[in-house]
């Protein structure tokens, strides 16, 4: 066991001046600062946050990573530091290999005394492996774990009060979305390093072909029904891809969004600051939605056949082949469908370049009550001295978080996978870089604001993948009512959390 270091005087001090409680109370109100105005340089707004707005703020400011992680932890400091975290495998393209080299390169030279113990685990395996080694007291010292895992071991209480204070950063250098996940019964016990949304995506072609303007998505959930319904009148096609196969994040991915949108929800992880002791999901706002998951496939039957047992992977081919008029994805959805389009032959290849040409993406439909996406992405967080082997070095930690969440490395590490989790990021040089190479970028990044993160309680997964899904089940095969539907997922949430 190596020699415990403590963290430095200004951490101490802060710690005994404010305490538990009233640290969370400080972030907490920065976070509704954030939501309620703009008026901070570090704010955001976001009727403001378009594609020409995140386009004009690039490259506005120079960032030393070096000069402000060192106020945090000199950089001469001598430690060590063991870390875990999902990164680039076999399948990852070249550019997130070489993100993640000059990373490490980048730490190496900042803090050359600190000796980093990493191990990249696949996405499949790590959070298994996290549990047994946390039970038996070997989690490693620090982690970056998808949004979603963090709350697991938190509810657990392995993991250490840890927030964006505690390396320098005010609270409001983060989307609001993303410190909800962060935050469990009060407590902030990560940083948040990366996020992302989706955004709907539609083929202007199809949408000439069936009278509609190729160049305006439809702007709520009751016009995108609407289309739907008038590309598969007017041309054969399918105009939406629906999913609703049980124990598959696509669903949830797609489904809560118009849920959000309509007022509904799981649990009121919607608003402003959840309690996730409300279940949403028997509201009118939720009854709505699944009504129009019902209008598509049931009443109009304007989206696949196949929707019961698809993930969004199986939209891919349709769509690339000409027969899909809407589907919800990542940015990288294009770049997937331009690789299929090069490795097509004959005429499905000049269909498939042809739908590459048409492929337009924009902002996810309103709802009655406003416009809403999944809010994705990846947490640094610490683990106490008594899962980990041997006591953390809290400052090795302090250093590694430092550069990891500032807005250099949050911005060049996901190069072209996520967006910086800091929003300093986005007014970085970096992000100018990645909004000229990655095409849409401008407008996934534009969904931001509109991000909520699922319910932040261990039973979440449980809840999105297996409850929501079957619910729908329930209501797209007739065998409940919409009404049914809803009630009988909210008793399953109740049993599942005790009888909140």
């Amino acid at each position: 066991m190596h020699r415990r270091i403590m963290r430095d005087t200004r951490s101490a001090t802060r710690r005994r001046l404010l305490g538990g409680a009233a640290i969370a109370a400080v972030a907490l109100t920065a976070t509704l600062q954030v939501q309620a105005q703009d008026s901070s340089p570090l704010g955001v707004d976001a009727e403001q946050w378009t594609p020409d707005y995140i386009r004009s703020i690039a490259g506005t400011v120079e960032v030393d990573t070096a000069q402000e992680c060192s106020k945090v932890v000199p950089l001469d400091y001598e430690g060590r530091v063991t870390f875990w975290y999902v990164g680039p495998n076999e399948a990852s393209p070249q550019r997130e290999h070489e993100s993640y080299e000059a990373f490490w390169k980048a730490f190496a030279e900042t803090y050359p005394n600190i000796t980093v113990e990493a191990q990249n685990l696949g996405y499949n395996d790590m959070l298994n492996k996290l549990r047994t080694a946390a039970l038996g007291g070997a989690a490693p010292m620090a982690a970056r774990l998808p949004i979603l895992w963090g709350v697991e071991f938190a509810a657990k209480g392995q993991l250490a009060q840890f927030g964006p204070t505690d390396v320098g950063y005010p609270v409001e250098e983060f989307w609001p979305g993303a410190m909800k996940s962060v935050t469990w019964k009060g407590d902030t016990y990560g940083i948040p390093t990366n996020n992302e949304t989706m955004a709907l995506i539609w083929n202007a072609g199809i949408f000439e072909e069936a009278g509609l303007d190729p160049e305006s998505p439809p702007a709520t959930w009751d016009d995108l029904v609407e289309y739907s319904r008038q590309i598969k009148e007017k041309t054969g096609k399918n105009g939406y891809g629906l999913v609703a196969r049980v124990n598959a994040g696509n669903t949830p991915f797609r489904f809560m969004p118009m849920a959000w949108a309509n007022g509904g929800g799981a649990l009121d992880e919607v608003e402003p600051n959840p309690t996730y002791e409300q279940i949403y999901i028997d509201n009118e706002g939720t009854r709505k939605a699944v009504q129009e998951m019902v209008d598509m496939y049931v009443r109009d039957k304007s989206v696949p056949t196949s929707a019961l047992t698809n993930t969004n992977d199986e939209n891919m081919d349709p769509f690339t082949a000409g027969n899909l008029g809407m589907m919800i994805a990542h940015p990288s959805a294009y770049a997937s469908i331009v690789d299929r389009a090069n490795k097509a032959q004959g005429s499905d290849k000049e269909i498939a370049q042809k739908v590459t040409e048409n492929m337009r993406y924009g902002l996810i439909p309103k709802g009655t009550e406003q416009r809403a996406v999944v809010f994705g992405g990846s947490n640094f967080h610490v683990f106490k001295d008594e899962v980990v082997d041997g006591d953390v070095d809290m400052q090795a930690v302090e250093a590694l978080a430092c550069v990891l969440t500032g807005p250099e490395w949050s911005t060049r590490l996901y190069f072209a996978t996520s967006n910086p989790g800091n929003l300093r990021g986005f007014k970085t040089k970096w992000n100018g870089e990645r909004l000229e190479q990655i095409k849409f970028l401008d407008v996934t990044s534009s969904m931001l604001p509109s991000g909520v993160p699922f319910p932040v309680v261990p039973e979440s997964t449980e809840i999105m993948n297996i409850i929501v899904p079957e619910m729908l089940q329930n209501a797209l095969t007739g065998k409940m009512t919409v009404e049914e539907a809803t009630a009988d997922a909210e008793r399953k949430i109740q049993e599942l959390m005790g009888g909140i």
